[in-house]
């Protein structure tokens, strides 16, 4: 599986007396003492500083508990590690893996299946299926659609004349580095700075659509986007679009900038269930619960090479092999989609450090080993 470079600059983040700040301040992870947030309104259409709600689903997705046994083991630069060492290296706090819709290994560490864990960038994925509902709605003409059709307060920025599919794949030509650009803009908006003001003065760098530069922004104006085109706040969209029709089965939330914008390029608070239902939904070609939720086509076309230039990424989503992909956010959470093996492994953590090189070769052993027990574990009787 092709990896992220790491998005944020963490040590440049935590070095910041407002970051620390504001990350205390979100919803909580899924560390003990740290209780979760105070209930919001429950009006999915209002927002409140920092955060919006997203209500379970009455028609939640069943994950079936049929653990079993899982003796995985693999081989990371000539040596032989197993599935514990892996988790603690790593400093896993949730680990759940699917076996089609049985979860068959599940672990937490200072948390459980109730904790709220932060997405991080694995909220671009989410932004994707977004846009890919409400193009299959009509509300978005066509992906090669100018930004500033649905945006005209973009005109004179550096998104100007910028297509919406130059934004999925991360080519949107704005002068932007991810390591020194993201964390001041991420600092801004969790005290309260419109996004929006700062996405209009974003200056134009390269010619887009030349060559892939990973850039945070992008994934924001496409949620501003489905909010425009479809005259619903991004988070509510969500909710009807994706949070309830996929069968979404805990209350979750989305960070905002306190002024009404959804970040939609970080900042899901949701369990590990839930991420895990989120990729499976993808593994299922967009259906859940008998229904199709993302377009069958839109999953296609996010998650295949979008551009001559980075065979490793789609839209919004980070491309492996032999058909892998995967939901990829800040210092090591996931949601990994294997079809191939019909698997789906979410891993959340506070920040991994070390074995992070090791996790293709990890989450690759244990897709084999829940492939290989298949038979011998048969599902059990509906």
């Amino acid at each position: 599986m092709r990896r992220m470079p790491w998005t944020l600059a963490l040590t440049t983040a935590l070095t910041t007396t407002a970051l620390a700040a504001a990350l205390t301040a979100a919803p909580a992870h899924a560390a003990p003492a740290a209780p979760p947030p105070a209930p919001p309104s429950a009006a999915v259409t209002e927002h409140r500083a920092g955060f919006d709600p997203l209500l379970p689903s009455p028609d939640p997705v069943e994950l079936r508990e049929a653990y079993r046994p899982l003796s995985v083991t693999y081989t990371h630069e000539g040596r032989t590690h197993t599935l514990d060492d892996y988790l603690a290296r790593t400093g896993t706090q949730g680990f759940v893996v699917l076996d089609g819709s049985d979860i068959v290994f599940e672990r937490y560490l200072a948390a459980d299946r109730t904790s709220l864990f932060q997405s991080w960038s694995m909220a671009k994925s989410f932004t994707s299926a977004a846009v890919g509902i409400a193009l299959g709605e009509g509300h978005i003409d066509s992906i090669d659609d100018p930004v500033t059709r649905y945006l005209p307060e973009l005109a004179g920025s550096g998104f100007d004349g910028v297509s919406l599919r130059d934004l999925l794949r991360m080519s949107s030509g704005i002068e932007w580095n991810e390591t020194t650009d993201i964390p001041p803009v991420h600092v801004a908006a969790s005290l309260g700075r419109p996004l929006t003001e700062m996405a209009a003065r974003q200056k134009r760098g390269w010619e887009p659509g030349t060559r892939f530069e990973y850039t945070s922004m992008n994934s924001f104006v496409l949620g501003w986007v489905v909010a425009e085109a479809t005259g619903v706040p991004y988070h509510a969209y969500v909710q009807e679009k994706i949070w309830k029709p996929a069968g979404m089965a805990a209350k979750a939330f989305i960070g905002n900038d306190s002024s009404g914008n959804s970040m939609a390029y970080c900042c899901y608070y949701a369990t590990d269930r839930d991420f895990a239902r989120f990729g499976l939904l993808y593994k299922n070609g967009g259906r859940a619960n008998g229904r199709q939720v993302v377009p069958a086509s839109w999953v296609e076309r996010s998650t295949r090479p979008s551009a001559p230039f980075n065979q490793g990424y789609g839209f919004q989503w980070w491309l492996g092999e032999d058909g892998d992909f995967s939901a990829n956010g800040l210092g090591g959470q996931l949601i990994w989609v294997s079809p191939r093996y019909d698997v789906v492994i979410v891993k959340s953590t506070l920040f991994t450090v070390l074995g992070e090189g090791e996790t293709d070769a990890a989450f690759e052993a244990v897709a084999a080993e829940v492939a290989r027990t298949r038979t011998r574990h048969p599902a059990p009787a509906r």
